[in-house]
This record gives C-alpha cells, structure tokens and sequence, in this order.
C-alpha cells in the first residue's frame, strides 16, 4: 500500500480525541490465558456463575460475556487489517484503475480495522463499570446472609427452647443486622441505578462515533469506486489511459480530514421521539424532578443565638409568657395551707411516715 496516503500513520489527534480524550488500552488485549483463539469463550461463559456470590452471578457471566464480544471485535479489528493488505497486494498487478482504486481501498478497510480497535478500547469502559455494579452486590451479599443466618438461629431456638435467654441477644443481633443490611442495600440501589446509566452512556457513545466513521469511510469508497471506468469493451479494443492518481488521493485525503474533525455534536444521525413516546418520557422525568423536590427542609430548624450576652431575658418578662400573677398567688396560698406535722424531737415527718400514722 502507498503508505504515503496512509490514515493511520504518525496523524495528530482527531478533533474528537481532543474533545473526549481515548481511554487506555483495553484489559482483554493482554494476560490472555488461551492465547488469541476462541477457545476460551465458552469456558469462560461457563464458569463464571459458577463462583462467587449468589448475587453477583448473573452479572459476573454478564461481564464475562462481554469480554467475549471485545476478543471477537479485536479479531474483527485484525482481520479487516489483513484483508486490506491482501486487497492491495491482489490489485497491484491488474490494470492502472484498478491497481490504484484497490490500492486506496485497502487503505480505507484498514482503516476500519483502526476503528474496531479503538471501539474496543472505548467498549471496555463499559465493561468496566458494569464489572463495578458486579463488586458492589458481592460485597451487599455477607450482610444478607448473616441477617438471614440469624433469622434462621432465632426461628430454631424459638422452636426447640422457647423460654432460651439466648433469643433476646440474637434478636439484638438482629436488629443490627437489619440495619446495615438497609445501609447496604440503600447504597447497592444508589450505586447500581448510577453505574448503569454512565455504562450504558460510554457504550452508545462509542458505539454512535464508531458507526459514523464508518458511514464517512463507506462514503468516501464508494466515490473511490466512481474512479472505475466499467464500460463495457469489445475483444481487441484498448481502454482509455487512467489519469485519476491525483483524484483517488484528494478522496482519501478528504476522508481523513472529514475523520479528524468528526466530532459528536456534528453527528448525521440522530434520533426522534414520536410525540407520544416524548410526552411520556418527559412526564417520568417530572415526576423524577418531583420526587427529588419533595423532602423535609432542615436547614432552619436550629437558628442560630445572637452573639451579644443581653439577649436573655427572664420568664416573666417575655412577650408569650402567659402565667398571670393570681395563679402564682393561688399556688402560694395552696403551699402555706398545707400543715407541717414534726416529730416530738421536733424534726419534721417524712411522708412515709405520715402514711403509717393513717387509719387502717
């Protein structure tokens, strides 16, 4: 291949690169255990629920699932490289147009073989954040199974020995457990409505720009295919001399710019909602907005005491006190009513034992 023309060679970074800078290279292209064949595939989808908490396990084969579709994209990636490379070494002895045609359209496929390499590195940000969700429910899994472990202790001592002491301390120890159970599983759902949404956000994405440069790279062949003159010639007669070399090159050039200055916000594609599907969209995010409104406002529970020292001030002297002075004269006259009784030594009586002097 011209190299010369190449896309891939010492280019500086894509508009889109500056703008969202690529993520390092994906885990699934190193510490293969069975090399690059797919022989691991199954073995791996096989055994990945088969280990670890019962709540991780389904997203544990989730997560092993995908690192299948990365390998079988990095093997997608490498042979659209080398079936590039045989397009240019098979049309390089044909005629002029075709030897020049092939030759620019092998650079255009390996470069599609560039992008499913770079989809893979952004693919695995996905990955990875689901493998995150994965982390967070095997660690909720041990407060569920001591909660449940005691739940079990306390139904069979309540069945076995009714009257045990050692229910009230596992009732306890139950009331503990449920409590950072709730902690846990608070910060699971917290977690795992969060991570879904950013996963699911780096795989649309990668995916939205992957498929827009390969809508710019088909463009651009198929104008390359235009170069081709198809005409139909009878047995003996000479084709036309191919004079394009300068046009194939101001194709491939163009498509490079037009990859190098793709950015999300100029995307070709995007997608509509009907009026229905947009109605109902945007009453669940209202009603999510409400949800997150509705709340007890703390904040002013507790003002703040003024700094100076005069601002206390006594009972009777503040604006809401109700006590008026005739119930304060009433109590007095009340107390003094009241007879002391004394001991002959003269010391006064208890009222226990004023009780012991009443009539039977």
């Amino acid at each position: 291949m011209h190299r010369t023309y190449s896309l891939r060679q010492s280019r500086a970074p894509t508009a889109s690169e500056i703008e969202n800078p690529p993520p390092p290279v994906s885990s699934t292209k190193a510490n293969r255990l069975f090399g690059k064949t797919s022989f691991g595939h199954a073995f791996r989808k096989q055994t990945a629920g088969a280990f670890g908490p019962d709540l991780a396990k389904k997203l544990s084969q989730l997560v092993k699932m995908e690192k299948n579709v990365m390998r079988s994209m990095e093997t997608v990636g490498r042979e659209r490289m080398e079936v590039a490379q045989q397009l240019s070494h098979w049309g390089e002895n044909c005629d002029d147009d075709v030897s020049d045609v092939t030759d620019k359209l092998g650079v255009l496929i390996y470069e599609l073989g560039q992008l499913e390499d770079s989809f893979v590195d952004r693919y695995d940000q996905y990955r990875v954040t689901i493998k995150s969700i994965r982390n967070i429910e095997a660690s909720v899994q041990p407060s569920r199974d001591r909660k449940q472990k005691i739940t079990d202790q306390i139904a069979q001592l309540k069945y076995k020995e009714p009257n045990s002491p050692r229910i009230v301390v596992l009732e306890q120890e139950l009331v503990r457990a449920e409590a950072e159970s709730l902690v846990a599983e608070a910060q699971l759902s917290n977690i795992t409505r969060e991570k879904l949404k950013s996963a699911f956000t780096y795989q649309f994405d990668a995916l939205r720009e992957h498929c827009e440069k390969m809508a710019i790279i088909a463009g651009y062949g198929k104008h390359l295919l235009e170069l081709v003159d198809d005409t139909p010639v009878t047995p003996g007669e000479t084709r036309p001399a191919y004079d394009s070399y300068d046009a194939s090159k101001a194709i491939i050039q163009d498509c490079e710019d037009s990859l190098m200055t793709w950015v999300p916000s100029h995307a070709a594609v995007s997608s509509k909602l009907s009026t229905r599907a947009r109605t109902l969209s945007q009453r669940r995010r209202n009603n999510i907005s409400k949800n997150r409104g509705e709340g007890i406002d703390l904040a002013g529970q507790d003002q703040p005491m003024r700094g100076d020292r005069d601002s206390w001030v006594p009972a009777q002297q503040h604006p809401d006190y109700q006590q008026g002075e005739e119930e304060e004269e009433e109590d007095y006259e009340e107390t003094e009513a009241i007879p002391q009784q004394h001991h002959p030594n003269g010391e006064p009586r208890r009222d226990d034992e004023k009780m012991q002097q009443l009539p039977a």
